[in-house]
């Protein structure tokens, strides 16, 4: 796993899984930039990751920014989509607007970034999906259903974007700044309750998830594939 030289773009860098994946392609020595629509996160980020850490500011739901944005970035070695806002909640009980903005925001959102986006022959792009696409919830049925759209979408990527390999990882319950509107005592419960129903017997962190985004990106036969890190939510 080594990225000395490479050119690493994390998209929703700024926080949880994304923050691990940049510091974790950092520490394999690639020179990286992070990527979100806060630019004060995005440096703090920076500095608790301790190395040289490029910022850009994008907004992932604009198209023109998008395009602006990237083209003045140059060419990548390999990137990682993992923004995304999706306001959830059963069907019937979910707004419209919200409904249609979680889709733009994580759908729309990565088809942006692999739409406008440059990378080199022979390098990667990896998307971020979620078990809800393979372990749906009754409360959850648009996020399941976007993630799913994910997953096809990194595998017909595969065939279009080749010899660019690209894949997806989808997690499961992982303990990011997501959850931190919960009262601490209701999330702790939440993990603990996760942790014993799961065969893994814990709740994820950002770093596994983290270690599969840089698999996928170090392995070159691996393109068109989803990994579940989720620990066993999807059989469980």
């Amino acid at each position: 796993m080594d990225f000395n030289g490479q050119r690493v773009l994390v998209v929703g860098g700024s926080s949880g899984i994304g923050a691990a994946a940049a510091a974790a392609f950092a520490h394999h020595g690639a020179q990286v930039t992070i990527a979100s629509r806060n630019a004060d996160k995005l440096e703090a980020t920076a500095r608790e990751i301790a190395t040289p850490i490029q910022t850009a500011v994008i907004d992932i739901t604009d198209d023109d920014n998008v395009e602006q944005v990237l083209a003045e970035a140059g060419e990548f070695d390999h990137v990682v989509v993992s923004a995304a806002q999706t306001p959830g909640g059963p069907v019937r009980g979910l707004a419209l607007l919200d409904a249609y903005s979680a889709m733009d925001s994580k759908f729309w959102g990565a088809y942006r970034v692999a739409r406008a986006v440059r990378i080199r022959e022979g390098g990667s792009l990896t998307l971020v999906s979620g078990f809800l696409s393979v372990r749906p919830s009754k409360t959850s049925v648009l996020q399941g259903a976007i993630n799913a759209a994910i997953e096809a979408l990194a595998r017909g990527l595969a065939l279009e974007l080749s010899p660019v390999r690209v894949n997806t990882v989808s997690p499961g319950l992982i303990a990011t700044p997501l959850w931190s509107k919960l009262d601490a005592d209701a999330r702790e419960k939440m993990y603990e309750g996760a942790a014993a129903r799961l065969p893994a017997r814990r709740v994820g962190q950002p770093e596994d998830v983290a270690n599969a985004i840089v698999y996928l990106a170090s392995t070159p036969y691996a393109t068109g594939s989803t990994v579940l890190v989720d620990g066993g939510g999807a059989i469980g």
